[in-house]
């Protein structure tokens, strides 16, 4: 498969998941919105924080590395062996759900039975989904190797949105079960979104006349199960190291990740109150960059990786695949600060009504409306991230990641000591500082490898950071005129001043974003020629 071929696959995989997130997550956001007024803030403090920490650290650890490690590389390798290496995330999943589900009950502070009801109960399913999820992984890795581009965004959408109409159900008519409702739907969830990868792969591999049949390494489901290669080899040991230097690296950005939640968790800088809170604003704040810039990332992280090379030179690659990359990572780069500097600029002025709108006064007031505030920052900065560093590790030769993770060490290190002392001085708005110069400082590394990568070629990616005069005065006076707006007609007169309020946003977004058209050619034309090429084939791939 040509470069070329990869790229279009990978616009496909990108554009369309857009789509259809945008649809599901609207969806999930309406239904979140309404449980929420039923619930108090330690409720949503434990579960979004506590529990979900627990989750996701255990999902994390367990499977991270691999999922990196076996989608390194083209789809033309012993699967037999990937996928036996991939099954070993289950029991690794076992031993992190015990290990971390004795640390919640045995370590850490246990909430008041009166307010939070059934507090072990939730340790103890939420351990259990993620070791149900991990029985889907060989499904899911084998999937993103082959690029099924539907089938990822249906599955998670469908089983969210699932999920979140059973606790609606819950929440508003069996109330007093307190963590028990949450602990059944995430355990629910998990299981809907592994049934999802089976039975589509049994009815894939159970239907001969299927074209996908010729490129998959597979031919019955019982393949995709445990079994001893021919030649008597159970895994790929370069496989498996690669593995263990992503484990290392992923222990680190788990950390920097994750990172308030473990300072909330373990240090107890924020009551349970707060840290619901702050969660929501958090979720809320990252909405358009679980929307827009995460299927992006994952769709591109595959093609760099399929296009180069890893840890050569690209002066001694194929040069056709080098200008391929470089013009799609410029391309990128310049539409993720685009999208970013959008959001910081109209999200400083909408901050305040959109809290209002999502959860009420209880958001809205308070500190909430700085905490978004300054997460639209943090999304500008994450957005650049996402792009750089998706080249970097699909770049990076196996020295070089051993090698960044002393860096990501360190910033581990200094974030988790910055978000301590920034909370205590300026509450829990420091936990987004803390972010930022964290993640300011990765860019930094990406930017610095990217520009070694390319500075003997004749290809410059990194000049997709760099924006038009006009533009930048547009975004300026943009940011000048609905911070007035904000003033005078926000968030005190009544909705026909909110209503102009919006009305004057969606003026100055409409005069940026035409700008945009015309100052960035270079870049429309790649969205049109590849976020926008025609489906012809590949249907449900």
């Amino acid at each position: 498969m040509g470069s070329q071929e990869v790229l279009g696959h990978a616009a496909r995989l990108a554009s369309s998941g857009l789509l259809l997130q945008v649809l599901f997550r609207l969806i999930t956001f309406v239904l979140n919105a309404f449980i929420l007024r039923f619930l108090s803030k330690e409720i949503v403090g434990v579960v979004n924080v506590r529990l979900t920490l627990l989750y996701s650290t255990t999902l994390f650890l367990a499977r991270e590395a691999f999922r990196r490690a076996c989608l390194s590389g083209g789809t033309q390798r012993d699967w037999s062996q990937t996928l036996n290496l991939l099954w070993l995330t289950v029991p690794l999943g076992v031993f992190w759900s015990l290990f971390l589900g004795w640390i919640w009950l045995q370590l850490l502070e246990v909430p008041d039975p009166n307010v939070v009801p059934h507090y072990a109960t939730g340790v103890v399913l939420f351990g259990l989904s993620a070791v149900v999820e991990l029985l889907g992984e060989p499904f899911w890795v084998l999937a993103q190797a082959h690029m099924f581009v539907k089938l990822k965004v249906i599955a998670e959408s469908l089983s969210v949105i699932l999920k979140s109409v059973l606790t609606a159900f819950l929440v508003l008519w069996l109330p007093h079960w307190g963590l028990y409702i949450f602990s059944l739907a995430q355990l629910f969830y998990t299981t809907v979104l592994v049934l999802c990868y089976v039975i589509y792969f049994t009815k894939l591999l159970g239907s001969p006349e299927s074209t996908k049949l010729q490129t998959l390494p597979v031919s019955r489901i019982t393949d995709l199960l445990p079994n001893i290669t021919r030649n008597g080899a159970f895994i790929n040991w370069k496989e498996a190291k690669l593995t263990w230097s992503f484990f290392k690296q992923s222990f680190l950005k788990q950390i920097l990740t994750e990172g308030e939640r473990y300072v909330m968790t373990f240090l107890n800088v924020l009551n349970f109150g707060d840290q619901g809170v702050y969660d929501i604003v958090n979720n809320l704040g990252s909405l358009v960059a679980r929307l827009i810039f995460q299927p992006i990332e994952e769709s591109f992280c595959i093609f760099f990786a399929k296009v180069l090379e890893r840890g050569k030179d690209a002066t001694l690659q194929k040069q056709e695949d080098v200008a391929v990359a470089a013009a799609v990572l410029e391309s990128l780069l310049k539409l993720a600060l685009l999208a970013g500097l959008t959001i910081t600029v109209f999200g400083f002025a909408y901050s305040q009504l959109a809290l209002d709108i999502y959860g009420g006064t209880m958001l809205s007031s308070g500190s909430g409306p700085v905490l978004l505030r300054s997460y639209c920052l943090y999304v500008l900065l994450l957005a650049i991230n996402g792009v750089t560093e998706c080249f970097t590790f699909a770049a990076m030769s196996k020295e070089e990641v051993d090698r960044y993770n002393f860096v990501m060490l360190a910033l581990s290190s200094s974030f988790l000591v910055l978000s301590y002392l920034l909370t205590r001085w300026c509450g829990s708005v420091g936990f987004i500082l803390a972010n930022c110069f964290n993640m300011g400082i990765r860019i930094t590394q990406s930017l610095c490898f990217i520009h070694r990568y390319y500075r003997r070629s004749p290809h410059r990616p990194l000049a997709g950071l760099h924006l038009s005069p006009v533009l930048l005065g547009t975004f300026a006076l943009s940011g000048g005129v609905t911070a007035v707006s904000e003033v005078f007609l926000c968030c005190e007169q009544g909705w026909p001043a909110r209503l102009a309020h919006i009305a004057v946003g969606a003026f100055c977004l409409g005069a940026t974003l035409g700008t945009a058209f015309l100052t960035e050619t270079k870049l429309i034309h790649f969205l049109r020629t590849q976020l926008g090429v025609p489906r012809r084939t590949d249907k449900m791939t």
